[in-house]
């Protein structure tokens, strides 16, 4: 298995959507470095062990639930992603979810397995900028959240998140700058190959959800796109 800081291309598939195992088959045989498990809406425990038991059937990728539900945290995954939202007006995004949960879980918890997100989420029309009450932050915001991911808090991942809007490059790549150890996720509207080879020019990983649904075929295009 790849370390993470090896990776290069992760699918994220919703347990709230309907995938036919044809799909399902095809995303995880792909050449992805990973999946991730996880949503905004309607994230159920049921919908999480449903998928889970499908990839886990006859597939060896990495799985990663990305916790956003504490009801919905099961074990049998590689690993867990932690998300805390840098650009959200609540501290309950960024801390209080995560502390409840750890005092919570902390006896169970395997730290080799946990990563924590510095996300900042782009988009206002997505479900997860609304969901954790986010403000729009300009490309000064944003860099300064990605130094404080990486010398502040010491975070792993900084995630930039469009979340089903493509993004800007430049801010992407001026983002890159402000990180030398914390790695550099991008996620929103990569539907093709042009797409995903632009964004990896500046990103360590490129996550891609949506068009799985929407343009499979395309969707597993980005995976060459990239390797």
């Amino acid at each position: 298995m790849k370390k993470i800081n090896e990776w290069k291309h992760i699918f994220k598939l919703d347990p709230a959507k309907e995938i036919s195992d044809e799909d399902l088959d095809l995303i995880c045989e792909s050449g992805t470095d990973a999946v991730i498990v996880g949503g905004t809406d309607n994230v159920t425990l049921d919908g999480v062990l449903d998928l889970l038991s499908r990839i886990r059937r006859s597939h060896t990728v990495p799985c990663i639930l990305e916790i956003s539900d504490e009801e919905a945290l099961t074990p049998g995954f590689d690993f867990y992603f932690i998300p805390l939202v840098l650009n959200s007006k609540e501290k309950k995004y960024m801390m209080d979810l995560q502390h409840k949960a750890i005092k919570e879980y902390i006896d169970m918890m395997e730290y080799s397995e946990i990563f924590f997100e510095g996300y900042c989420i782009l988009n206002e029309d997505a479900k997860a900028f609304k969901h954790s009450n986010s403000y729009l932050p300009d490309a000064n915001d944003v860099k300064a959240y990605a130094y404080m991911a990486e010398h502040v808090f010491h975070l792993p991942i900084f995630y930039v998140e469009y979340s089903g809007t493509y993004g800007d490059p430049q801010l992407v790549s001026e983002v890159k700058e402000e990180l030398d150890n914390t790695l550099l996720f991008y996620g929103g509207g990569i539907e093709n190959s042009v797409q995903a080879k632009e964004m990896k020019e500046h990103a360590d990983v490129i996550i891609v959800g949506n068009s799985i649904y929407t343009d499979l075929k395309n969707a597993l295009k980005t995976v060459k796109a990239v390797n």
